[in-house]
Parts: structure tokens; sequence; C-alpha cells
């Protein structure tokens, strides 16, 4: 995970740090095409995504080190706050990104949901080890880890969408099909399945998990079943 982490940070930052974005639009660079029309805001806030984002990938993987939390709690702390900070800044810039997307509604709603769900987790560890609930904490930073994960089953994903499509399109234009047909699930498919995999691991490890109670009953005329919603 943290080479994969670290691979996909580096080729994520280093792909647009070869040149201007129009630059990289006529070499149709990633996402280059789709962002350098847009105005020199969009353009910053795509900049500050991809720098933040792509910090976030690189810090993320030694939060989860025992021996870097056991042995050095204040490079560990520190670690965090950074990583908390870029996840901020990334989800935030990705959510106006999700606005551009070349997907359109699609890209808006799955990136878009990504971005709100990336910076509520980590709003949340942030809150939990305030309080001092440490297992609450590690739940929450599993969770908010596999969204920033996103960045790493994205590129899976749609190069497996690739490649299960190239025996059946066929034509001049079958490339440009073929991806376009890739990447429009890509924005749910990225995290929903890293969210799932993420909530087995902390009900393995026994960490607070989120689930659906029902509410006892209170003897004041309010049903006995009461659905509600909670977690660590």
């Amino acid at each position: 995970m943290t080479l994969s982490s670290l691979a996909i940070s580096g080729y994520f930052v280093g792909q647009y740090a070869q040149g201007t974005l129009d630059a990289l639009a006529k070499e149709e660079v990633a996402l280059a095409p789709t962002y350098a029309s847009q105005g020199w805001p969009i353009q910053v806030t795509f900049y500050v995504h991809i720098v933040s984002a792509g910090l976030a990938l690189i810090l993320g993987p030694w939060q989860f080190s025992r021996r870097l939390r056991n042995r050095h709690l204040r490079v560990h702390r520190g670690v965090g706050r950074t990583y908390m900070i870029s996840v901020a800044l990334g989800a935030l810039t990705g959510l106006v990104m999700s606005m551009f997307s070349s997907v359109g509604i699609l890209g808006f709603f799955g990136f878009g949901t990504l971005s709100v769900l990336w910076g509520w987790t980590a709003w949340r560890a942030y809150r939990a080890i305030r309080e001092r609930d440490v297992l609450s904490h590690q739940a929450w930073v599993i969770r908010n880890f596999a969204l920033t994960y996103a960045a790493v089953t994205l590129r899976l994903w749609f190069g497996v969408l690739i490649f299960v499509q190239v025996p059946f399109v066929h034509g001049d234009d079958a490339f440009e099909r073929i991806s376009e047909q890739a990447y429009a699930p890509v924005p749910f498919l990225c995290w929903l399945p890293n969210l799932v995999i993420a909530e087995l691991m902390i009900r393995r490890r026994g960490l607070p998990a989120l689930h659906i109670t029902s509410a006892p009953a209170t003897g004041h005329g309010k049903p006995p079943g009461q659905a509600a919603a909670t977690g660590g």
C-alpha cells in the first residue's frame, strides 16, 4: 500500500510539473485538457488539489506505523497534522473541481461525494483524538485513508475497464470510445469499494464500527424500534 501510494503520488504530481496546463493539454496529458480551458481561479484550484492530494497520499501510510507512533510520538503528531491539512485542502479543491468534471453529472456527484466524505472523515478523526478517543480516531483514520487511496484505485479501475473492452470495441476512434466508457463509472468505483473494505478492516480489528441500532422503548408512546445510525 505504501509503495503504491508513493508511486502514484510521484506520477500524479510529476506529470503536471512537466509544463503548463495549456502545453500539457495539447499533448492530452491526463486531466490537463479538462482544466486548461478554465479560468485562472480553477487552474490554481487544480494545482492546489494536485499538490495537497499528492502530499496526503505520501503521508497517509505513515499514520499506521506503530513504530513511529510508539517511539516518535511528536513526529507522528506532526505528520498527522500535515496530513489533515493536506486532506482539508484536497477535499475543498476536489469539490470545486468536481463541478468541471469531464464526465459531467457523474463526475460531479461521484467526485463531489468523495470530496465531502474525505473532508468529513478527517474532521471526525481529528475530533476523536481531541476527545482522547483513540480507538474511534483509529477507525476514522482508516476510513479517511481509504478515501485518500482512491487516487490509486481510480487508476487501477481505469486500467482494468480499458483492458476488458479492448476485444469488443473496434474502429478508428476505438481508443477514445474505450477511454470515455472506462472513465464514466470511475467517479464512484474508485472509492465505494474502498470504504467497504475499510469498514471490514475496522470490524476485524475490533474498532468502533458504523452500524444501525435500535433505540430501547421509552414507554412514552414512541415506537419500540426506532433506527438510529451510530458510529465511533
